[in-house]
C-alpha cells in the first residue's frame, strides 16, 4: 500500500530515489514500482513490481514481462485491467526503441548483423516468416516488410508481390530473410527454388537480390557467403 512505501526511508522510496539519483541508478524492480506508483492491500508498489517480474517461470526478469499476456499480469493481485494495459504498452514501446536501435546498425553487406537483428525479431516463433528488406542506393535500410508466415515454399512467396512493395518504397536493393524455427539453417531445396526465383525476378526488374539469409536459433546461412547469387 501507499502507506508502506512511506514508511520507507525517503533514500529508499523507487521515485524519490528516481528523482535524486536519475532512473539508471534503480533496479528493474524500483523502475517498474515507480509507473506503477501504488500498490494493493498489504503490498506496496515495490513488492508488486517483484510479484510481476517473479511471474515468468521461465526468465524472472523483464524479458519475462515481454512474455505476460494481459490476462497473466491480471492474474496477480493488485494488478487490474489499467495496470495490465499500461504495462503490455511499456513492454511494446521498449520492444519499439530497441528494435529502432537495432535497424540502425543494419548493413546492406554484412549478412551477419542482418541475421543478428533478425535473430532477435523471430526467436520466439514457432512458425516460418519471410522478410523483404530494402535498401536505397546508398545501401541505407528503408524497411522490413513481411511477406508471408507459415509453411515456406515457392507457391506461398510471390515475387510480384515482393517486387511491388520495393517499387512503392523506391527500394533498389533488396535482401530476404526467413527463419527456420528448427533452428538448422541449411538451406532446403524450396529455399534455394525460391533464391533462384528471386534472383532472376530482381535481375529483369534491375533490382538485384543481393542476400538471402536464413536464420535458426544463434545461427545462419547466407547465400551471398556461400557464392550461391
Amino acid at each position: 500500500m501507499q502507506e508502506q512505501m512511506k514508511s520507507l526511508p525517503v533514500s529508499e522510496r523507487p521515485y524519490e530515489r528516481c528523482e535524486r539519483f536519475g532512473p539508471e541508478a534503480l533496479s528493474d524492480a524500483e523502475l517498474l514500482a515507480v509507473i506503477l506508483r501504488t500498490g494493493t492491500m498489504g503490498v506496496s508498489a515495490l513488492q508488486l513490481a517483484h510479484q510481476i517480474l517473479n511471474k515468468d517461470e521461465n526468465d524472472k526478469n523483464l524479458i519475462g514481462l515481454c512474455h505476460l499476456s494481459r490476462e497473466q499480469m491480471m492474474e496477480i493481485p493488485g494488478i487490474g485491467m489499467v495496470k495490465a494495459i499500461q504495462l503490455q504498452a511499456i513492454t511494446e514501446l521498449a520492444k519499439r526503441i530497441s528494435q529502432s536501435v537495432a535497424e540502425e546498425n543494419i548493413q546492406l553487406h554484412k549478412p551477419a548483423l542482418i541475421a543478428e537483428f533478425f535473430m532477435h525479431e523471430l526467436r520466439f516463433e514457432t512458425q516460418e516468416c519471410v522478410y523483404a528488406v530494402f535498401f536505397d542506393q546508398k545501401c541505407k535500410l528503408i524497411k522490413k516488410c513481411l511477406i508471408t508466415k507459415g509453411t515456406v515454399n515457392a507457391s506461398l512467396i510471390s515475387a510480384r508481390e515482393i517486387f511491388l512493395e520495393a517499387l512503392r518504397c523506391s527500394a533498389v536493393q533488396l535482401v530476404v530473410v526467413h527463419n527456420h524455427p528448427s533452428g538448422n539453417p541449411e538451406p532446403s531445396t524450396d529455399d534455394i527454388c525460391i533464391t533462384s526465383q528471386l534472383k532472376a525476378a530482381g535481375k529483369l526488374l534491375g533490382m538485384p537480390l543481393v542476400d538471402h539469409i536464413i536464420v535458426g536459433g544463434q545461427t545462419y546461412y547466407s547465400f551471398a557467403e556461400h557464392h550461391q547469387l
